[in-house]
């Protein structure tokens, strides 16, 4: 029985921490650029039970160490929780120093079974580099273009991007225009596996070992456009969402109740069948 009230709580803890990412994922359903994130449940490793002293015990059920009794589960957790990278829509602004990118032909990686991504390179202003999908990007007081959490956009030169004011155009192709004259061309970063970067929070990843991805321009696997005056919207679907959170809450009752009725259980068992009349 105390098996069973490790089995129902640790079912009850699963279900919360799936509760609070699909609501973080709601919370973000308009945060441009946001990667909503995806989870896996996986049960605790099976236990092969076997009993010891065989004498009463049929030989076809006794084994070297003893006799086999069965499997028995030890619950649930939470393995981990990732970004779907998938592509979300994008939306006008007429904003010149919002930009999106639109992903036209992504290669699959068969080994880490996965599609690859793109991003914007950013630079942190301790020189460390950053990448996102979040295009809402501004102009600072010195005209350079960066995020609004202060981290430079990043051309493909590795040079922070400057610019004279925000009427500025910027091609397809990432080549920025102004005045007429050429003023670089924004970096378009790819990865070929992104589960392997690591989240940070506020839309920005990193690589594990610190290494600049390389730029999507120079892979003749990739075709993508950038489009400014749009910002991608967070790939999040909210009905689905809602869907998933209400299953959540229904499956944490469920073991809410199991719950309940081992402890009734137990209780009955420790204070009325043991009971002396």
């Amino acid at each position: 029985m105390l098996r069973g009230f490790y089995a129902a709580a640790s079912g009850m803890i699963a279900q919360q921490r799936v509760t609070e990412y699909l609501t973080n994922n709601l919370a973000n359903a308009n945060t441009p650029g946001y990667k909503g994130e995806q989870a896996s449940l996986r049960s605790f490793p099976e236990l092969l039970m076997q009993r010891m002293g065989t004498e009463n015990i049929p030989a076809k059920n006794i084994s070297q160490n003893g006799a086999f009794l069965g499997g028995m589960n030890t619950g649930v957790y939470m393995q981990e929780t990732m970004p779907k990278f998938t592509q979300g829509d994008l939306q006008q602004t007429n904003k010149t120093t919002d930009i999106a990118i639109q992903e036209q032909v992504i290669p699959y990686n068969t080994t880490a079974k996965t599609k690859g991504a793109l991003f914007f390179e950013l630079q942190n202003p301790d020189g460390s580099v950053r990448y996102t999908r979040n295009g809402n990007f501004t102009l600072d007081q010195q005209g350079y273009l960066t995020t609004n959490n202060g981290f430079y956009v990043l051309g493909e030169n590795n040079q922070r991007i400057q610019l004279q004011s925000s009427d500025f155009k910027m091609l397809e192709d990432g080549t920025i225009t102004e005045n007429g004259r050429a003023k670089g061309k924004l970096k378009v970063a790819f990865s070929d596996n992104p589960n392997s970067l690591v989240k940070e929070g506020e839309g920005l990843f990193k690589t594990v070992n610190g290494r600049a991805l390389p730029t999507a321009a120079n892979n003749n696997r990739v075709a993508f456009s950038v489009n400014q005056g749009f910002i991608e919207r967070s790939n999040v679907d909210v009905t689905q969402t809602y869907t998933e959170l209400m299953s959540a809450y229904r499956t944490f009752e469920a073991n809410q109740k199991v719950l309940q009725a081992y402890d009734r259980s137990m209780d009955k068992a420790a204070n009325e069948i043991g009971r002396l009349r």
